[in-house]
């Protein structure tokens, strides 16, 4: 049996704020339609995805901005900032862990989440070790995503 994942719903506070947004990143708009005054859909796609992200109106009782740790994955951190600071989102420094764990905290305004065990410190991992290399950004509501940086995958994916 498959399973794949296809679509996140996330919770915004202004819909077309949201879109612009996800645009101007470089998501592809695949849908957005409006049945009635509560309810609207607006569907998009990062750039050579699979998965696809879905907000609205009348879509989810979430709270806007409560969508956290979101992995969009790249093969070149540096270029992936890069393109999206070039397009105007404002993405964090290019960071790791000092301790090879996996990033699993998530930025909040200027202040940086980390859970125990982890140490993030500034640069890509020094060997541009597979798995080992994070940006961050928001969306206007505080949605949160993370760039990870992957150029070999482990065995089994």
């Amino acid at each position: 049996m498959e399973l794949k994942l296809e679509l996140i719903v996330l919770p915004v506070s202004d819909v077309d704020r949201a879109k612009a947004f996800y645009e101007k990143a470089g998501f592809r708009l695949d849908l957005d339609v409006n049945a009635n005054e509560d309810w609207r859909a607006v569907h998009l796609t990062p750039p050579g995805s699979e998965c696809s992200i879905i907000f609205g109106t009348g879509l989810t009782t979430a709270t806007p901005g409560s969508t956290q740790g979101l992995y969009l994955i790249v093969s070149d951190i540096e270029e992936a900032r890069a393109e999206l600071t070039g397009r105007g989102i404002d993405v964090s420094e290019v960071f790791h862990d000092a301790n090879g764990v996996l990033y699993h905290g998530h930025d909040a305004g200027d202040v940086t989440h980390e859970l125990p065990g982890q140490e993030r410190l500034a640069g890509p991992h020094p060997d541009r070790a597979t798995y080992c290399s994070y940006a961050t950004f928001r969306d206007p509501d505080g949605n949160g995503w993370v760039l990870q940086e992957i150029t070999e995958r482990f065995p089994g994916r």
